[in-house]
Parts: C-alpha cells; sequence; structure tokens
C-alpha cells in the first residue's frame, strides 16, 4: 500500500531553522521514497512500511533534541501526482 504523509515540524528551539533543514536532509537520505518541501510542511510519499520505518528512525533522532512538535496527516494514497479538478 502507498502513502502520503504531510509533516509540519516546530521546534520550540532558538536554531529552528537547522533543525528542520537537518530533518529535511536525513528523510532525502533515503532514495525509496519521495520528499517534497514547501514553505509550511514536508511531504514524503512511497509504501507504508517504508515511510513508516524512516519516520521512527527520523522522528525519534529529531526528538532527541528538546522540545520539538510535530503535526502528521497520513492518507493512504500516494498523492504526489494529484492534480485537482
Amino acid at each position: 500500500m502507498d502513502i502520503s504523509v504531510e509533516i509540519s515540524y516546530y521546534p520550540l528551539a532558538d536554531n529552528y531553522l537547522d533543525r528542520i533543514e537537518t530533518f529535511i536532509q536525513q528523510l532525502r537520505k533515503y532514495p525509496s521514497v519521495k520528499v517534497i518541501t514547501n514553505g509550511m510542511s514536508t511531504q514524503i510519499f512511497g509504501t507504508y512500511d517504508e515511510v513508516m520505518h524512516i519516520l521512527q528512525q527520523e522522528l525519534k533522532q529529531a526528538m532527541l533534541e528538546p522540545h520539538a512538535v510535530f503535526v502528521l496527516k497520513v492518507v493512504n494514497a500516494r498523492c504526489d501526482s494529484y492534480t485537482p479538478r
């Protein structure tokens, strides 16, 4: 099953931009998923098992830094090629 996950990451720290950029760079290291970013969020697309495995690893790593908020939306379809009508 393919999924799409939209992630908004809010590090509650002075160096928040550095932490967001590091998180995105880590996600981009996985060739098995597609990562798209914009000014509000990061989207990751791939198979359920692969995306969830990646998120388990990378969310844990990001949360080792103090005080972070993540907001995730998960869709049980791959929406990276979605075109609204």
